[in-house]
């Protein structure tokens, strides 16, 4: 099972993911939460994301 929450930021995406992961036994992934994590490790995704994130842009595919 596949669930994306898609919402603006302050909009509860992450509360629910909490909700959903807990009631169904489900792992939760959070996007930003990775990508942080890549750009604090300094890898070579991390390198290109953190670009465009001090930018204020959406991280491609």
């Amino acid at each position: 099972m596949n669930i994306i929450l898609l919402g603006a930021p302050g909009s509860g995406k992450g509360t629910q993911s909490d909700l959903l992961s807990s009631k169904l036994g489900i792992p939760k992934i959070s996007i930003g939460e990775v990508l942080r994590k890549e750009v604090e490790n300094k890898s070579e995704i991390g390198l290109i994301a953190k670009s465009y994130m001090e930018s204020g842009h959406f991280v491609p595919d």
